[in-house]
């Protein structure tokens, strides 16, 4: 722990990781659980095709948009009151969401895009105050393996609950998260840190003007390395099932099965990343994860009936990519105020990115009337992915020495 909360016992400490985790929980379960209601859905509120693709799109354009007020909240309020606004807005949202009528539909999905937003930055700030440096990797590991984790039950949970007991029940059943979280919370740092603003003061900079260059060039550098993270998360989570289907006839189920593995084995690279950057460097964890993604597009192209293979490499690369930026960002940062700005800039830009990934591939793919140029636009992405994170990782090691 921190010398800020060396006063924390270490049973709380714990506590504090079993709420983390439970709070990424709540934060990608709404996210993911219209894809799987999308029949019902659309036809009880009578959605368009556009439409639909809006709902599913608002979280990932909220991420990219509200990442300014997410950091602006999280210094205004501190970070326990900026998590719990998450987990309420959560709960808000997940509830207006499973009203009737389509506006209300699409207001419920703001309220939760914005909360898992603040949530995005919140988190990540609570980590570094409150875990060492060395435990850092740890808990972020942990966090990102939660966010899967939850994408996971969620994508597996909601057409059975849709099929028992109706769409909007099966949509409400997310709040389950955020109940559950917000009690571990309350727990984990008292009721009045949860509710009471504490705001968070800069520290003084002593930065001079070549460290402040340093400082933009490996901002750019993670904006581009997160960026071409995002990029390929989104294009290949959208477009794995149906690539399956039209290149080796799968069924829905066993094409769905690829989107699966792509999810759950996440944890693997959220756990594992930081244990590879601490005993081999962040270099050799930022190659290998490049390699894992490359096989992703580079090896639907080649062996697509491999797909198990790819769908695995590529889960774990996309679970430690995100992971080790985020500590990068985390350990890059001169204080708390630095990282939430610092976190705001390179997660909404990168996530914008992100958000326009499901849309060009599909529009690749219609132009050009196969999967190999997508895939190749994927292997661009990637290749952001592992030029930017390693010119922000080397760029920041040099100005740190």
């Amino acid at each position: 722990m921190s010398a800020t909360n060396t006063h924390r016992p270490k049973a709380a400490a714990w506590l504090l990781l079993v709420s983390i985790g439970l709070i990424a929980l709540t934060m990608r379960g709404p996210f993911v659980a219209v894809a799987p209601l999308a029949r019902p859905l659309s036809a009880d509120l009578n959605l368009s095709p556009g439409a639909l693709g809006l709902l599913t799109g608002i979280p990932v354009l909220c991420f990219a948009l509200a990442s300014p007020l997410a950091s602006l909240s999280a210094r205004r309020f501190g970070a326990e009151v900026a998590a719990t606004l998450t987990l309420a807005g959560v709960l808000a949202g997940v509830v207006v969401r499973s009203l009737d009528g389509t506006a209300v539909v699409m207001i419920g999905t703001v309220l939760i895009g914005v909360a898992i937003t603040i949530g995005n930055i919140a988190v990540p700030l609570l980590i570094r105050r409150d875990f060492t440096p060395a435990r850092q990797g740890m808990a972020m590991g942990v966090y990102t393996a939660s966010l899967n984790v939850g994408s996971f039950i969620t994508s597996v949970a909601s057409a059975p609950l849709a099929d028992a007991l109706g769409w909007r029940l099966a949509l409400a059943s997310s709040s389950l998260f955020a109940v559950v979280a917000l009690a571990f919370w309350a727990a984990a740092v008292g009721v009045r840190r949860a509710v009471v603003p504490e705001p968070v003061a800069p520290e003084q900079s002593t930065v001079h003007d070549g460290g402040r260059r340093r400082g933009v060039t490996v901002i750019v550098a993670l904006v581009v390395g997160f960026g071409g993270q995002a990029f390929s998360y989104y294009g290949v989570t959208a477009w794995l099932p149906s690539l399956l289907t039209d290149e080796l006839g799968l069924s829905s189920t066993a094409a769905g099965a690829g989107a699966s593995l792509f999810q759950i084995l996440a944890i693997i690279g959220a756990l594992g990343t930081p244990l590879l950057s601490r005993r081999y460097g962040t270099t050799t964890a930022v190659v290998t994860l490049g390699v894992l993604w490359l096989a992703v597009p580079l090896g639907l192209l080649a062996a697509p009936g491999l797909w198990p293979l790819w769908s695995s490499f590529g889960g774990a690369a996309q679970g430690g990519g995100i992971t080790l930026i985020f500590t990068a960002i985390l350990a890059i940062a001169r204080d708390q105020a630095a990282a939430g700005r610092m976190s705001a800039i390179v997660q909404g830009v990168g996530y914008a990115f992100g958000a326009i990934a499901p849309t060009l591939v599909g529009s690749v793919r219609a132009a050009v009337g196969s999967w190999t140029v997508p895939l190749l636009v994927v292997v661009g992405s990637v290749l952001c992915f592992i030029v930017g994170t390693l010119v922000g990782l080397r760029t920041a090691a040099h100005h740190r020495a």
